[in-house]
This record gives structure tokens, C-alpha cells and sequence, in this order.
């Protein structure tokens, strides 16, 4: 549970914190440019504060496992694109998009957009 639900909850708390918090940026310009990936993350983001931070709190030992689990791959993510390994990257990101059709076929009841995006790569596999 911790790993499909709290940790994507914390990457996205993250990632957009980091993002209000970079130097020379307006918050107007981030919100005017922010494309669907990062509107992605507000909306996990946007999340009840009090109830996550509870959850966090107790759940401490297995969000810290899952935390320097995450800080691991992603160090191996900086080495790959620092020494150019693009082969281990393209297996990563071809393995995570199998993971996300399997996702999408696991739903019974999908919203629309899942289902024409599920068609689309449907097509792009033929």
C-alpha cells in the first residue's frame, strides 16, 4: 500500500514544493507553463495536509525505507543520463510504461481518456 499510495504522495508533495521554491521563477509563470506532467503532481499534491502528514508520521519506518529506496534509483537515474547510458534509461522508462497499460487494463471501470489512451498505444503496438 505505502509504495503505490504514500510514496507517490510524497514525490508529488516534493516535486512541487521544489518547484515553488526555485529562485527566478513567478509562481504566475510556473502556473502558466506548468504542462499536464506537473498538473499531474498538483493534484496528488493538493491532498488533505493534516490527514498525509499523519499518515507519514505513522508510517514512519516504512516511508523511510521507501524513501531511501526512491533516493536510490534515483541516483542510478542521475548516473544513467550524467554517463549517457541511454540503453539502461530507454529499458526503465519501456518498463514503466508496461507497468502503466497494465495499470490502465487492470481498472474495470475507466474514465474515457484512460480508454482512448489505452487504444492509442493499443494502435502504436500493431
Amino acid at each position: 500500500m505505502a509504495a503505490v499510495s504514500h510514496l507517490p504522495h510524497l514525490i508529488a508533495f516534493s516535486i512541487v514544493g521544489t518547484v515553488s521554491d526555485l529562485e527566478g521563477y513567478e509562481k504566475q509563470e510556473i502556473i502558466k507553463y506548468s504542462a499536464s506532467g506537473f498538473r499531474d503532481f498538483t493534484r496528488i499534491a493538493g491532498s488533505d495536509p493534516t490527514m498525509w502528514r499523519d499518515v507519514f508520521l505513522n508510517n514512519k519506518e516504512t516511508i523511510l525505507e521507501l524513501i531511501q529506496r526512491f533516493v536510490e534509483d534515483l541516483i542510478a537515474l542521475e548516473r544513467n543520463i550524467r554517463w549517457n547510458e541511454g540503453d539502461k534509461l530507454f529499458e526503465l522508462f519501456s518498463r514503466t510504461q508496461k507497468i502503466r497499460r497494465e495499470v490502465i487494463e487492470a481498472r474495470q471501470e475507466q474514465p474515457e481518456h484512460e480508454k482512448r489512451l489505452l487504444a492509442e498505444i493499443n494502435k502504436l503496438d500493431k
